[in-house]
């Protein structure tokens, strides 16, 4: 059997959008009749799984269905949290032995914070996405700039994260192992142009120091809040599903999950899209 694609949604920094990202890329995958497993190792907040619990709920209450990825039970978060390194680390195991038994594509979202079970989940994928919001603050976490100059100085914690999980998994797999990694700018505001520019400047010269490729991400719309109830992204959107009112800012955002998943390389999940459009 092929081996599953194991794409993890990685940021040591809370609040850049990790589980927004996710679960746009597994919607994504899922109506392009992929199947997915997910793992949420963001133990208290859980909010990829509680997502796909929410969509179960509603599609069940007003009789539509859509598809689902395979969750691998995990235990209760909230215990699971407080547990020792072992007892967590045993847990992933069996679920990631699990979705690569049962699925062609894991997503793994992964806490804000350096964990073991997050330092575990980079070292098995084959892809890491990295969202970051449009500030000097986020990029901190990839790499030091001069307060004076703002010029590069050196790749900051989160990049030598990654630049281990390489390593370790090169020297577990006896081979030179690519990590696909994609940074994508997150939550863009509308004005700020200057910022960006310094900002994206700093990106290009980090990214050809640790290699990473810069890709499009999600603007700050509420349309990516206001169906996270429901268990529904703009991709589920049609005339049957349509618990929101519909605006010219819903077809933005279907076109940014189109241009994201063009970035990811998921070109299944860009035809699949384009015929429900």
């Amino acid at each position: 059997m092929a081996q599953p694609q194991v794409i993890v949604i990685g940021n040591e920094k809370g609040g850049a959008g990790k589980s927004t990202l996710a679960i746009h890329i597994v919607t994504g995958l899922l109506h392009a009749g992929r199947k997915v497993a997910i793992i949420d190792l963001d133990l208290r907040q859980r909010s990829l799984e509680r997502f796909f619990a929410n969509r179960i709920a509603w599609t069940k209450a007003n009789g539509h269905e859509l598809p689902l990825p395979i969750v691998p039970d995990m235990g209760d978060g909230k215990l699971l949290h407080k547990a020792d390194e072992a007892e967590q680390m045993s847990r992933f195991e069996a679920a990631f032995s699990y979705a690569k038994s049962s699925a062609d594509v894991i997503v793994i979202d992964t806490p804000g914070g350096d964990t073991p079970l997050s330092r575990a989940a980079h070292g098995r994928a084959d892809q890491i996405v990295t969202p970051m919001n449009d500030s000097f603050v986020d990029f901190d976490l990839l790499g030091e700039v001069d307060p004076v100059t703002l010029d590069l100085i050196r790749p900051s914690i989160y990049s030598e994260s990654v630049w281990e999980a390489r390593k370790h998994r090169a020297i577990a797999e006896g081979r030179q192992v690519t990590i696909d990694w994609i940074v994508v700018t997150n939550r863009l505001a509308v004005a700020e142009a200057r910022n960006r520019r310094r900002l994206a400047s700093r990106m290009a010269k980090l990214a050809k120091r640790v290699g990473f490729r810069v890709g499009p991400g999600l603007r700050d719309r509420v349309i990516y809040r206001e169906l996270f109830p429901f268990g529904l992204t703009v991709a589920d959107l049609s005339n049957d599903i349509r618990p929101v009112s519909v605006s010219l800012a819903h077809v933005a955002a279907r076109q940014e999950m189109r241009n994201l998943m063009q970035a990811l390389g998921l070109d299944d999940a860009i035809s699949a899209m384009d015929a429900a459009a």
